[in-house]
C-alpha cells in the first residue's frame, strides 16, 4: 500500500487522475484514497482562495467600528451640576473619539527603560494617537454611576467604505 501511495503522489491530481495512474501501472488504487486526496486538494484550494480574498482590495470585509468613552462629573470644571454633567458628556465623547482614532490609525508607543547595575531604575512609556475621525455617530449616552457618564460612538460599514474609496481616489 505504501508503494501505491508514493506512486500515486507522483501522478497529477487533475481531472484525468485515474487515467494517468493507469498508464503508469497503478490499477489497484482504491477510490477511498483518491477521494481523500481530492478532499485535501479542495481544502488547500479553498484556503488559497480565502487568502486571495483577504489580500484582494476589492473583496474587503469592513466591520462596524464601535468605541466607548467614560468621564466623571465631579472632576469636570463648571459652576453647577448641570454644567459639570455636560462637560462630562463632552469628555466621554472625546475619549470615545480617541478610541476610534486608535482603532483606525493605530497607536504609536514610545518607551524608555533605564537599567543600572541590572536593576530597572526608570521605566516610562507614552502612547500617541493622531488622526481625523469623520462620520462617527453617537449611539447612546448613559449615566453609569452616581457621577459617571458613558458615551458610545460608532462608524458604520457604509461610512468606512465611502471614506476608503475616497481616500484611494486621492492617492
Amino acid at each position: 500500500m505504501r508503494k501505491i501511495f508514493k506512486t500515486a503522489m507522483v501522478c497529477s491530481l487533475s481531472i484525468g487522475f485515474l487515467t494517468a495512474c493507469q498508464h503508469i501501472g497503478i490499477s489497484n488504487l482504491d477510490m477511498a484514497g483518491t477521494t481523500k486526496m481530492a478532499a485535501v486538494e479542495a481544502s488547500q484550494t479553498q484556503t488559497i482562495v480565502n487568502l486571495k480574498d483577504v489580500l484582494d482590495a476589492s473583496a474587503e470585509n469592513i466591520p462596524t467600528l464601535t468605541a466607548v468613552g467614560y468621564a466623571v462629573t465631579s472632576s469636570q470644571p463648571g459652576r453647577g451640576e448641570a454644567q459639570k454633567r455636560l462637560m462630562a458628556i463632552r469628555s466621554a465623547r472625546m475619549a470615545a473619539m480617541r478610541d476610534l482614532a486608535e482603532q483606525i490609525h493605530g497607536l504609536q508607543v514610545d518607551s524608555s527603560t533605564t537599567v543600572i547595575d541590572l536593576v530597572v531604575q526608570n521605566d516610562t512609556f507614552r502612547g500617541v494617537v493622531n488622526g481625523t475621525i469623520r462620520g462617527a455617530r453617537t449611539v447612546r449616552i448613559n449615566p453609569t454611576g452616581a457621577d459617571t457618564y458613558e458615551v458610545v460612538l460608532e462608524i458604520d460599514r457604509e461610512t468606512i467604505g465611502y471614506l476608503l474609496t475616497t481616500a484611494r481616489k486621492t492617492v
